[in-house]
């Protein structure tokens, strides 16, 4: 008996990737557009739930001009000012629709509480615990599971795309027994992650290839700086390889300082990723160790298991207790800056597709991203994509309106 999705079907979008940024794409859409969704693993193994420090909020009026020049100042100000302007501008609309979604940040005497993360010159990051990717991509899959006219496909993997006169109408996919179909769609969203995956240690889950990336520039989409790679200073070091364990930016905000061999502090903890990274790695060549040390002796100890229940349970469970002792931290890709061209909708260069999340490259990050960034940038963006394609599709609107600028290179 042929199962029903494997049979050629029209949908009106097709978003590929169900991590923070494909999943809020979805919920914004109208209740009468149909959406499909598809991922090649489970849909809970985005890197999304894996993102542990927080997002980033502007907190008041008069925190703006502080928020905009530690983003632009962190990606060496080669962001494109009026991304991180949109961006900015938009973060507490995009918490008043996370609440509205049940999800829950820390809060103290009722307050919301900001926890500082590296390159932020004061604490404006919203968390829950150390799993605030968990408690928002949790929050909003199940969300998307009760829509109706949102259709979730798990293990179903994208092979190439539909792209007849040089414009995107939808998907090739797999079935259980490697056999090829079709979907349809006007509109196809590649929510496909970064590269982490491609990478001997790494931050990001195994499976995530940069597989979005390479169909889009198969089918003529335009890419652009793959080579913007963050390294993230912090990840739990283990000598056997494999996917590390990231020690949240938070740690360092909240009082973490970190230690060369001979148990001194070396280095500002809270300098931008990169410079961070290089100090780091300068000071292992200078120990002769494939790690550094991270303390939380400035920290009261009886707070560490509740203000950072997985981390600490981690570092347990591998012969390490946070609240006595340091813990062994090295640098491990992260992030991808780069990606697939888009524009502040999230339109790519190929008519009728779109990229958001770290797939899409909008230049809000320039060369480097700030801490507590890539959750608000997906959320702003794939929100911003489903209302330009929800428009399109109200209008019945062929034309290509993307933005041809031309390409920044770094």
């Amino acid at each position: 008996m042929k199962n029903h999705f494997l049979e050629n079907r029209q949908y009106d979008v097709i978003i590929v990737g169900t991590g923070i940024a494909g999943l809020f794409c979805s919920l914004n859409f109208p209740d009468d557009i149909r959406i499909l969704i598809l991922t090649k693993e489970a849909a809970d193994r985005g890197n999304s739930f894996l993102a542990q420090g927080g997002i980033s909020v502007l907190k008041n009026p008069e925190d703006y001009h502080s928020f905009f020049n530690d983003t632009m100042k962190a990606g060496h100000y080669k962001n494109c000012p009026q991304a991180v302007h949109t961006m900015i501008r938009s973060s507490t609309e995009i918490i008043s629709d996370l609440v509205r979604f049940n999800v829950q940040f820390e809060k103290e005497n009722d307050q919301w509480h900001y926890t500082r993360e590296g390159g932020h010159s004061s604490a404006r990051t919203l968390h829950h615990e150390d799993l605030t990717g968990k408690e928002i991509s949790g929050k909003l899959l199940q969300a998307a599971r009760m829509r109706k006219n949102i259709e979730i496909l798990e293990f179903t993997p994208v092979v190439d795309l539909v792209c007849p006169d040089q414009s995107c109408k939808g998907v090739i996919i797999t079935g259980p027994s490697g056999e090829k179909y079709s979907c349809r769609a006007e509109h196809v969203v590649l929510a496909t992650g970064g590269i982490g995956g491609l990478y001997t240690h790494s931050t990001n889950y195994p499976h995530l290839t940069g597989d979005g990336m390479k169909l889009a520039e198969k089918n003529g989409a335009a890419l652009e700086n793959l080579h913007l790679v963050q390294i993230h200073p912090t990840s739990f070091y283990s000598p056997t390889s494999g996917r590390r364990f990231l020690i949240s930016e938070s740690v360092r905000g909240e009082g973490g300082i970190l230690l060369n061999k001979q148990k001194e502090r070396f280095v500002d903890e809270l300098l931008p990723r990169d410079l961070l990274t290089e100090a780091i790695r300068k000071q292992m060549i200078k120990d002769d160790l494939p790690y550094v040390s991270l303390s939380l002796e400035t920290m009261d100890a009886k707070t560490i298991p509740k203000r950072f229940p997985a981390i600490y349970r981690h570092c347990l469970e591998n012969g390490y207790d946070l609240m006595q002792e340091p813990i062994p931290v090295t640098p491990a890709q992260h992030y991808l800056m780069g990606g697939i061209q888009v524009d502040l909708e999230g339109q790519a260069s190929l008519k009728g597709l779109y990229a958001i999340g770290e797939t899409s490259s909008n230049r809000v990050h320039g060369l480097n991203r700030l801490a507590g960034n890539s959750l608000l940038e997906s959320l702003v963006f794939s929100k911003r994509a489903a209302i330009n394609i929800s428009n399109k599709i109200r209008r019945k609107d062929e034309e290509d309106d993307f933005c041809h600028y031309d390409a920044i290179k770094y």
